[in-house]
C-alpha cells in the first residue's frame, strides 16, 4: 500500500454526512468522461450517453451544450452519486476517499458501488469500506475495469488507477488526461 502524505495523516476521517464534494472532483469527473454534444454509444452494448457522461433519459439524436452539461453533471453528481455514497457508507472517511468513491459511483452506478456481498461470498467494495478495511477498499477500486461483455477497457484501467491513487491520498482529483470511459 502507498503511504499517505504527512498532510493526509494529520487529517482525521469525518462523518460522511458532513462531506461536500470538492469542485476539483467535479472537474476530474468531467475530464475523465470527456464531452460530446450529441448522444452516442461509448462502447458496444452500452447505453446512450451525452455531455460529460450523462445517461439518464438520454436518447440517440439528443443534443446539448457545454453549459447545460456542466449544470447537469453538478446536479447529478450531488443529488444521485454523492447522495448514494452517503447512504451506503456508514463509517467515517477522509475527504479524498469520499471523492474517489463518488467518482467511481458516477462511472459504475451507485448500485454497483454500494452492492453488498452475498452471504458466504468475498466482501464487495462497500463491505470493505464499512468494515473500515480502508486500504483494501481503495485497492478494490481497480477491480471495476470491465466494460460491456466483461471486456477490460484500457481507459477504465487508467481511470481506476487514478481513483485508487486519489483514494489513497496520493493524487488530486483532476485527471492527468481524459480516459473517455
Amino acid at each position: 500500500m502507498i503511504e499517505p502524505s504527512p498532510v493526509r495523516i494529520r487529517q482525521a476521517r469525518s462523518a460522511i454526512a458532513v462531506m461536500v464534494l470538492a469542485a476539483s472532483t467535479l472537474v476530474g469527473i468531467a475530464v475523465h468522461e470527456g464531452y460530446k454534444d450529441e448522444a452516442y454509444i461509448p462502447a458496444p452494448g452500452d447505453v446512450p450517453t451525452i455531455g460529460f457522461g450523462a445517461t439518464a433519459g438520454v436518447r440517440m439524436g439528443d443534443k446539448t451544450t457545454p453549459t447545460r452539461s456542466l449544470v447537469r453533471l453538478l446536479d447529478e453528481v450531488e443529488s444521485v452519486y454523492a447522495a448514494g455514497v452517503k447512504k451506503c457508507v456508514i463509517v467515517p472517511l477522509y475527504q479524498h476517499e469520499y471523492e474517489a468513491y463518488v467518482s467511481l459511483a458516477y462511472n459504475i452506478g451507485v448500485g454497483a458501488c454500494c452492492r453488498k456481498a452475498r452471504l458466504g461470498k468475498p466482501p464487495n467494495l462497500i463491505d470493505l469500506i464499512n468494515a473500515e478495511r480502508y486500504a483494501e477498499a481503495c485497492e478494490r477500486i481497480e477491480a471495476f475495469k470491465y466494460g460491456p461483455g466483461r471486456k477490460i477497457l484500457p481507459g477504465l484501467v487508467k481511470r481506476r488507477a487514478e481513483e485508487r491513487a486519489l483514494c489513497e491520498g496520493m493524487q488530486s482529483p483532476q485527471a492527468t488526461g481524459s480516459s473517455q470511459n
